[in-house]
């Protein structure tokens, strides 16, 4: 079978597996060792972190809140505490320097989900289903702030899968698992990548400071390209790729994209090494003399 129908074969023969699968299992770790942080306290009687998904307390010093809620809050009428905006803050510069939406694949345990169902769409070869406009997002976050601001509520965390999934992993509650099944079903057969590239409003929140973030993929051995198309089968947002790999109206080689969820699976799967991380102000592109030149593939026949 082609490489298309498996993207990465190539990168494997050329890298090895481990190599061309690194930023997948870093983002695996990252993501259940967040989860693993909230569990030992419960577990153990030792709180690393005091708190939950969505306000928290690291070794007593460092508070960290997810911005989008206290914004909820903040229409809805209620004034959050020094300590609450604080951990805003620092949330949001954070992911103003790293890319906004590396918490939708780097920390968000949803992603687990969704890429699950992703990859078995895949092997199932199932094809077709609703087709969602990427801004349709952005109208829901949107609509879920002015629902707070009339209601009166924090309006998203009534039936944010975010928190659903927290409390199923931390507390067991069986409804939380329902969702999770949902998410999964609704991805495999509904809607390809349907939530976290074109529903979720969390993911629509993250990328408004990504648009400034320094850490970028960059395509600085663009010209090595082959068109093997493994990059955009198995990237959550694939139309950030476009201008940067096919220098679109004279697009420099880094992906600045703010919905590029900076998840390195178009790193791993180049045999030929054309993406890196790197910064949004390098616009340097490598020949292939220089360090870092693509291996050469080996025919497996």
């Amino acid at each position: 079978m082609s490489a298309k129908e498996f993207p990465g074969r190539d990168a494997v023969q050329a890298k090895g597996w481990l190599h061309a699968h690194k930023w997948l299992l870093a983002r695996r770790a990252a993501q259940l060792g967040f989860l693993a942080l909230f569990l030992i306290g419960p577990l153990t009687g030792f709180w690393l972190v005091k708190g939950n998904i969505s306000s928290s307390l690291t070794l007593d010093i460092l508070p960290l809140s997810d911005p989008l809620i206290h914004l909820q809050s903040w229409l809805a009428g209620h004034v959050p505490e020094t300590t609450v905006i604080t951990g805003a803050l620092i949330v949001l510069a954070a992911y103003a320097l790293i890319g906004g939406r590396m918490y939708c694949s780097w920390v968000c345990p949803v992603n687990i989900i969704t890429d699950a169902a992703h990859w078995l769409r895949h092997r199932l070869d199932i094809r077709g289903g609703i087709k969602f406009h990427r801004s349709t997002r952005y109208w829901i976050l949107a609509a879920v702030l002015v629902v707070s601001a009339i209601g009166g509520v924090v309006a998203w965390e009534l039936i944010n899968p975010v928190t659903v999934v927290y409390r199923a992993v931390v507390f067991g509650v069986g409804a939380a698992w329902l969702m999770m099944l949902a998410l999964f079903l609704f991805d495999l057969v509904i809607a390809e990548r349907g939530w976290c590239s074109h529903l979720c409003p969390v993911g629509a929140f993250y990328s408004l400071p990504g648009a400034f973030s320094i850490l970028r993929v960059r395509v600085p051995r663009r010209a090595a390209c082959n068109n093997c198309m493994d990059c955009f089968a198995v990237c959550p947002e694939s139309h950030v790729i476009t201008p940067a790999l096919r220098s679109e109206d004279g697009h420099k080689p880094v992906i600045s994209e703010p919905n590029c969820t900076n998840c390195g699976r178009c790193i791993d799967v180049c045999s030929l090494d054309v993406f890196e991380f790197g910064s949004r102000f390098d616009s340097r592109e490598k020949t292939q003399d220089e360090p870092g030149e693509p291996p050469v593939l080996h025919n497996a026949a």
